[in-house]
């Protein structure tokens, strides 16, 4: 059934990361930027449509390649080694249309300078777990040559590491009204490093056979997080910090408005006031703050349920539902929109009374144990990953952000140097963040509200940015954020 992604998408998904998303939207970009048409239109050529690359010459040379450094531990004469390991690797090689590496040994002047070229390669490999078989292996971004798709053992494509969020985040920057303007530094991402065309070394001069790809689906022309994405993409992306060291906060920032989007969405299903988020900035012993993030974060995580059943409730109040309501055939005229709606399988057995409104009920047992599996999770999982939400410190989830996310956020949003009290109202405008006293006094009533804890709370904060090298106190009166990166140019 559609529900999920009627409300949000076809997909948000919980089983990835922060990095991985990255690299999926990196690998539609590279397709797009090939056919000419990166970011284009600004969402307006739907549904969209590409060519993902699969490169699975690097990718078996890269990891489905054990023979390499066992022949070169054997000391062979550089043409005895070249010979072994092009029939080891002929033998070993899936998913290629000629199961022929004998173009590498023109490329390089020995075996030994092509293994210490695969192994450097093999090290920046991206979310390296033991487990991950190697058609799901990833090299770091370098360029176009280090970007391909998610795969089986059988060259087919899979959604297990790519679930489709990078698709959505592609196009909500396509929709965003910054996609003029993030085109051209998308594709600088694309070309110019030199490691980058050592990984276009380990490809042989063919045209790759690429599928056509496209399966995403975004309900939204125009939602507040893609202009939020956009700015903060385009912010580092022109800022001073070298290409590369933008990755980390790219991913970081990416997972956490599509956690905001989430939130959002489901909030305005529900007819809900716009989520925030209380943060405790980590303290020795359990604050207020700390009990009021918990409760925030816990409330935060039903609001998707919430709008599920909120999505299926309007189809309930709708005209077309009374109208079959009150016909000659009720049930089944009922049950039909339902299938057209939602995309209800007609198969499905439906063991209950035949009576409209508990149709709707079994609809909604049937839709919350769907969303239970993978969609409810994305708030805890992309909260997690972006750096927000924590147990550290505690049993219970709450926000807590990290350094690694509190530095993202002042390389996106700080250009040279900001007030102190200025940036927490900056977190909590664009992000909803909420840390300090004048953030929370706007979103807790009168017996929540603790001012002294929200006071110590904000006072953490500046101690843990003055650590960072990234907040400067004048005088008593007077605290600045400071961008690091712009303060030394």
């Amino acid at each position: 059934m559609w529900i999920d992604e009627q409300i949000w998408g076809h997909r948000l998904w919980d089983a990835t990361t922060p990095w991985l998303i990255f690299l999926e939207f990196l690998g539609v970009a590279e397709a797009k930027d090939r056919d000419q048409s990166l970011l284009d239109g600004q969402g307006k050529t739907y549904p969209l449509r590409f060519k993902p690359a699969q490169r699975m010459y690097a990718r078996n040379i890269l990891y489905n390649n054990e023979p390499m450094l066992r022949i070169a531990d054997e000391k062979l004469a550089d043409s005895a080694s070249w010979d072994k390991w092009l029939s080891a690797i002929a033998n070993r090689a899936q998913g290629v249309p000629l199961r022929d590496f004998s173009y590498l040994r023109k490329r390089f002047n020995s075996f030994s300078d092509f293994v210490a070229l695969v192994s450097m390669l093999r090290g920046t490999t991206i979310e390296n777990g033991p487990n991950k078989r190697w058609s799901s292996r990833f090299v770091f971004p370098f360029g176009r040559h280090a970007l391909y798709e998610d795969l089986s053992l059988t060259a087919s494509r899979e959604y297990i590491n790519f679930g489709l969020p990078g698709e959505l985040v592609y196009q909500m920057l396509c929709r965003s009204a910054y996609a003029a303007e993030l085109a051209p530094e998308i594709a600088k991402m694309l070309d110019g490093d030199p490691c980058d065309r050592l990984l276009q070394l380990m490809e042989p001069d063919y045209d790759e056979d690429r599928s056509t790809r496209g399966n995403s689906y975004l309900p939204y022309a125009r939602h507040e997080t893609f202009d939020d994405l956009g700015q903060d993409w385009l912010s580092l992306l022109r800022s001073p910090l070298p290409r590369f060291d933008t990755y980390p906060h790219l991913a970081s920032l990416t997972a956490l408005h599509l956690l905001r989007y989430q939130l959002l969405v489901a909030a305005a299903h529900c007819f809900s006031v716009k989520p925030h988020f209380i943060c405790e900035i980590i303290a020795p012993k359990r604050t207020p703050v700390r009990e009021l993030s918990i409760s925030n974060f816990q409330s935060n995580d039903t609001l998707p349920s919430r709008a599920v059943d909120a999505y299926i409730d309007a189809i309930g109040r709708s005209e077309e539902w009374e109208r079959r309501r009150l016909g000659e055939t009720p049930f089944p005229d009922c049950r039909r929109l339902l299938v057209d709606i939602v995309r209800w399988p007609e198969e499905d057995d439906y063991s209950g009374q035949p009576d409209e409104t508990e149709l709707l009920a079994d609809l909604k047992r049937a839709a919350q144990a769907r969303h239970r599996k993978h969609v409810a999770a994305v708030h805890r999982s992309y909260g997690a990953g972006a750096g927000l939400v924590s147990r550290r410190g505690t049993s219970q989830l709450r926000y807590a952000p990290t350094d690694a996310l509190l530095k993202s956020l002042i390389l996106a949003n700080v250009e040279t140097r900001m007030d102190y009290s200025e940036f927490l109202d900056l977190l909590y405008r664009r992000y909803g963040l909420v840390i300090g006293e004048r953030e929370a006094v706007q979103v807790l009533s009168d017996d929540e509200f603790d001012r002294k804890s929200f006071q110590m709370n904000s006072a953490r904060l500046e101690r843990r940015l003055r650590t960072l090298g990234m907040l400067r106190r004048l005088s008593d009166a007077c605290a600045y954020v400071e961008n690091p990166l712009s303060v030394r140019m």
